[in-house]
């Protein structure tokens, strides 16, 4: 079989110099040297008792594990859907013309982003206490149509995505915010010249392009949302994996081996979540990144190539080829 042709290769260049590689020792060394300190690492891990792997394999599969991997999910979905409808609201909302909406969104991501989620979700835990009923009427007034008791609506498990998914609005609203600007005002400009309205100029123009920025710093606030589902304990909601596995290790006294256990389940979802994350970008990326031509790019050779120039030259993607026309 012929040997693949490289870019020069074939060609008949006389004096041709045979260039070697420059060699590096350095990083040789250091990757013998951090293979050297993992191997240790592993084989530490391996070969300590007091981890006790029997206990964690054993209680890896547990049913009450299972679920509160299923209620951490839940907790996590639902709070990162709200999160984002509300933050796109309140990015929105900083760049109205409205003074009003711009003063009640920058106090809310002033307030949520200023206090520690800990909190708010102790607050959300004690809402039934600060408001015992919750009342439609008219305002200002002791006027009633309709009431219910809190305890009814804001139950344990409403109480922690709620408080999770506000907390993470605000800052979220800031990242959308950031993707907003990011696209160039001439988008707008163009849209409006064609007599499209605000709203759609917004959703077909303006979020689409701004989704390629928006996803990367949105994808790591869901891998961190399912690491904050462990403190709605504070609310308290007591059905999520980090209180589940914190629950056996106090039955049986062996807090080492459950903690691991709730490692290897959060690891597990948080490498799925990078994979998506990894996707959306790719698919919210297209058209913005340069992409060869060539047998690499499955284009075919850009016109004006010599026998001797690489077929995948990302410099010359611009090169245009104008026919017909005289200068």
């Amino acid at each position: 079989m012929a040997k693949k042709e490289t870019d020069g290769e074939g060609l008949d260049i006389p004096n041709r110099i045979k260039a070697l590689p420059v060699k590096r020792t350095g990083p040789i060394v250091a990757g013998v040297i951090v293979a050297l300190l993992a191997a240790m690492l592993i084989q530490g891990l391996v070969t300590n008792p007091r981890l006790d792997w029997p206990t964690v394999w054993k209680y890896l599969f547990n049913e009450n594990v299972l679920e509160g991997i299923a209620y951490t999910l839940i907790l996590t979905a639902i709070s990162m859907i709200v999160a984002i409808i509300l933050s796109v609201i309140l990015a929105i909302m900083r760049k109205s013309i409205n003074p009003v909406l711009r003063g009640v969104s920058w106090f809310f991501i002033w307030f949520f982003r200023g206090t520690p989620v800990y909190t708010q979700l102790v607050f959300w835990g004690l809402f039934a206490v600060l408001i015992p009923k919750l009342s439609l009427g008219i305002p200002f007034t002791s006027i009633e149509f309709w009431s219910i008791d809190s305890e009814t609506v804001i139950t344990a498990f409403n109480a922690a995505w709620i408080g999770l998914a506000l907390n993470e609005a605000a800052y979220l609203s800031e990242i959308v915010r950031a993707g907003l600007e990011a696209v160039d005002p001439g988008q707008t400009e163009a849209a409006k010249a064609l007599g499209m309205k605000r709203s759609l100029i917004m959703r077909r123009i303006i979020l689409p392009q701004a989704m390629r920025i928006i996803i990367p710093p949105t994808g790591n606030e869901t891998i961190g949302m399912l690491k904050t589902t462990s403190l709605v304990l504070a609310v308290p909601f007591t059905l999520e994996l980090q209180f589940a596995t914190n629950a056996i290790a106090n039955r049986i006294y062996k807090p080492i081996p459950l903690l691991i256990v709730a490692c290897i389940w959060y690891l597990l979802i948080t490498s799925i979540l990078m994979v998506i994350q990894s996707r959306l970008e790719k698919h919210f990326g297209k058209g913005f990144d340069a992409r060869p031509v060539g047998s690499r790019g499955k284009q075919p050779p850009l016109p004006g190539k010599t026998e001797g120039e690489p077929k995948d030259d990302v410099t010359k993607l611009n090169d245009a080829t104008f026919s017909g026309l005289t200068a």
